[in-house]
């Protein structure tokens, strides 16, 4: 099975309400798809979103990446040699994560159909069932607090709050959404890089003392700012997440040393791809910090490459953040992936077993 070409396409689908965080509000969901064929007739599939406040990339730089400089290179190459491919795809650029991302993604895929099997089993195997969290965007109190109410009612057990743009608005939104969901689902907060360090630190004491109990803090200050993130972590008693802190193995070696994280993020549009997280999650392993499986903003593609490294890896990947398809009207994917509520099963075909992208717009060449 060789590499013989390489397509673009573009899908996008409308979220039910505004995604709001500290840094961008977004109405819908559209990703880059990239499709690698085969001279066998296989097609793998990968995707990736534009992310330009977050990982530099955006919808153009993303398939210029991949047309002009990384596909070349992978042209006739075989499936089978996985380590070659993404050897190639991870070294002949500096940075463009999102682009390595949806290229790995698709050579994954064929690499699952290449053996008939689905991807995580290839991974590791397990257990092909996952529960994810959702999210509440930040919004006013009293709809941050119906959302939560609504979510609940929903059968999600865990809510991931986003907060950080107000410090002294964040606290009571907090508390308002803690006393409402209490003994009904835990809490993970989001504050998106929107607090400093002593700010982190004063609004987490206030809601501790207060009675509130967090399952986690996710990247409280800027992503750059390790000695903020261990501040934190040494004086409050809630677990501190990195996100925008752990691109790469070697920031989450530096983030394990210096004891600046409890709990490691891994996304795939941020490590460029499945090699790397597998790498990040092997390294958390080993020095026993656990992980969450999380995603940007994009379509079920990738979330559904996401799944499979979570099953595989479930060892050290205990937390699932993987919730944009109970986010969007219409999920337009359908692979071996299946998304209900907070339910998500893995089905056995093989790959990813993408079947068809409804909507799909396919860009010239």
């Amino acid at each position: 099975m060789k590499i013989t070409n390489i397509q673009f396409g573009l899908v996008k689908a409308p979220l039910k309400t505004p995604f709001k965080t500290a840094v961008r509000s977004v109405d819908y969901v559209e990703d880059t798809v990239v499709i690698v064929e085969t001279d066998t007739g296989n097609r793998g599939y990968g995707t990736a979103p534009a992310t330009a406040l977050i990982t530099g990339d955006t919808h153009g730089s993303i398939q210029a990446a991949i047309k002009h400089q990384i596909g070349p290179l992978l042209m006739g190459l075989e499936i089978e040699n996985l380590n070659k491919c993404v050897g190639i795809i991870q070294s002949s650029m500096i940075n463009n994560t999102s682009a390595k991302a949806a290229l790995e993604i698709a050579v994954y895929d064929l690499f699952g159909q290449l053996y008939r099997q689905p991807l995580y089993k290839l991974l590791g195997g397990g257990e092909p069932a996952l529960s994810t969290d959702v999210t509440i965007s930040v919004d006013y109190i009293d709809k941050m607090v119906a959302d939560s109410l609504s979510a609940v009612e929903a059968g999600f057990e865990t809510l991931k709050i986003k907060v950080g743009k107000d410090i002294g608005l964040d606290i009571d939104r907090i508390k308002a959404i803690y006393s409402a969901v209490e003994g009904r689902a835990l809490i993970r907060l989001d504050a998106n890089q929107g607090w400093t360090a002593k700010q982190a630190v004063y609004a987490l004491g206030q809601l501790e003392s207060s009675g509130v109990k967090l399952e986690l803090v996710e990247q409280p200050v800027k992503a750059y700012d390790f000695d903020g993130m261990r501040y934190i972590t040494e004086r409050v008693s809630t677990p501190v997440m990195a996100d925008e802190s752990a691109f790469s193995p070697k920031q989450v070696l530096e983030l394990i040393r210096t004891r600046a994280a409890d709990i490691i993020n891994i996304k795939l549009m941020k490590t460029g791809g499945l090699s790397n997280a597998i790498k990040i999650a092997d390294i958390a392993q080993i020095h026993d910090v656990e992980c969450m499986i999380g995603c940007m903003l994009e379509s079920s593609v990738g979330i559904a490459a996401a799944a499979h490294l979570a099953v595989a890896k479930a060892g050290v990947i205990r937390k699932i953040d993987l919730d944009v398809p109970s986010l969007v009207e219409f999920d337009p994917v359908s692979s071996n992936v299946v998304f209900s509520g907070p339910e998500i099963a893995l089905q056995d075909t093989p790959g990813l077993g993408i079947e068809c992208i409804e909507n799909l717009q396919m860009i010239e060449a």
